[in-house]
Formats: C-alpha cells, structure tokens, sequence
C-alpha cells in the first residue's frame, strides 16, 4: 500500500520545485505571463492557473476578474509549480504571489469557478471555498444567472456557427 502511495506521488513530485517569475501581464482572470529567468536569458512563459476559470474578458465580470488577478500579483514574483501543459502550450501551473495560492483567492473573491475538468486530489477545498463565496453572493456570485466560462464560450461559438441575426 504504501509503495504504491509514493509511486502515485512521484509524478507530482516532479513537479514540486517552483520556478520563481516576475509577473509582467494579466491576460485574464486566470491566465498571466511571467518573465523567469534562464541561464544567460530571460524566458517568457504563459501561465494558465490551474484548477480555475474565470469568466473572460468580454463576458460579465471579466474585467473584474482581471483586476483582482493583477492587484495580487502584476509586478510581483511569483512561485510556479507547473502541472502540466494545455492544447495551445501554456504552462498549467499552481501558482503563488505575496503567499498566497492564487487559485484560492480568485475563488475566495468570487471572480472564478472551480474547473471541474483540471482539479486533482489536492484541489478538493476549492469547492469548499466557491460553495461559501456562492452562498454569500459575492463577487461574480451577485448575478443569480451568472454564466460558467465554459458554457459561454460554448454559447458564443454556437452563436458565431449561426452567423448575424436576421434584421
């Protein structure tokens, strides 16, 4: 049991060891690009924070999402504890500025959802944190008919497929 407990552990371990980045953008309320340094370089990564979406620019509450994601860490070093790599090749990453796990506090604050198709084990108190901030109506949680990142960006390509509405 235990040889097959550290067996699973081993690829997180893996990736255990952050790489200390200046944040130098916001993209959105869950996407930054950090500035890290190489050997003799300085490397640009685009980093999507793993276990969240936050709702995007151009929908209700993206900008305030993108506000509360800079206030902590625009211009600040950053951990990165990278998990994974996306389908457009960003860095998936846990991801920390001033202490604090940025996941948790963009849940905390109402400006992301859990993403229900990027959580592992570990990201369990994140439903806990969205379940508390839902019921307090804060944050994106103000609009009873807010809608998940997910399901609109499913509605505006559906809506680009139908083309303009008859005038």
């Amino acid at each position: 049991m235990l040889r097959a407990l550290v067996l699973a552990a081993l690829p997180l371990l893996a990736n255990a060891e952050p790489r200390t980045c200046l944040v130098v953008s916001v993209n959105d309320g869950d996407t930054l690009t950090a500035r890290c340094d190489g050997t003799g370089s300085h490397e640009r990564i685009k980093v999507r924070i793993a276990a969240i979406d936050a709702p995007e620019k151009n929908q209700p509450f993206g900008q305030r999402a993108r506000q509360a994601l800079s206030e902590l860490c625009l211009r600040d070093m950053a951990k990165i504890y990278r998990r994974s790599t996306d389908r457009n090749g960003q860095t998936v990453a846990d991801v920390e500025c001033r202490d604090q796990d940025v996941a948790r506090h963009m849940i905390a604050g109402g400006w992301a959802w859990v993403y229900d198709g990027a959580t592992e084990l570990g990201d369990a108190p994140l439903y806990k944190a969205q379940d508390v901030v839902r019921d307090a109506r804060q944050g994106l949680w103000r609009d009873p008919a807010a809608v998940a990142p997910w399901k609109w960006r499913k509605q505006q390509g559906e809506a680009r497929k139908r083309g303009p509405a008859p005038g």
